[in-house]
């Protein structure tokens, strides 16, 4: 059996940090996540997933994240069965975290950074795992004076 589920989406709320009675950390949160397909004319849906994170992950997510910040989260979906105070049976889906990570660079002082400008990164900033713009400069083009692959 498979039960993966990946997301990015933007904070709804500020992550709720609580305890069990074993003094076991947990947080939820909701996701804002947009459909990536929109009909022609209308609007992207908007999809808000609530997400449950537990013991460090809760912790790290409590004390870093922040309502409106980008992120990303890798879990797997599970849905629970449940009563309300007036007795109604209840059934709720979410998503239980496994990893959490930022999914933006972090934002600089500045009213604008060169991402809000649309100018692109002149290099990688120290918070993004990977440099994208290595090896961009020693790209060569293929001639075409024999008109074959190289390989």
């Amino acid at each position: 059996m498979l039960n993966k589920a990946i997301l990015m989406g933007r904070l709804v709320a500020e992550p709720e940090l609580r305890r069990t009675q074993n003094d076991t950390s947990v947080t939820s949160f909701t996701l804002a996540v947009d459909r990536t397909y929109a009909r022609q004319g209308e609007q992207k849906q908007t999809d808000f997933i609530d997400v449950v994170a537990w013991r460090q992950t809760a912790d790290f997510v409590s004390k870093w994240f922040h309502k409106g910040m980008l992120v990303a989260v890798s879990g797997r979906i599970q849905t629970r069965n449940w009563e309300d105070k007036q007795g109604n049976k209840r059934k709720s889906t979410e998503v239980v975290a496994e990893d959490v990570y930022f999914a933006e660079p972090k934002r600089d002082s500045q009213p604008q950074s060169q991402y809000m400008r649309n100018e692109g990164p002149k290099a990688a900033p120290s918070s993004m795992p990977f440099d994208f713009s290595s090896g961009v400069d020693e790209f060569q083009e293929l001639s075409d004076d024999d008109g074959e692959l190289p390989f």
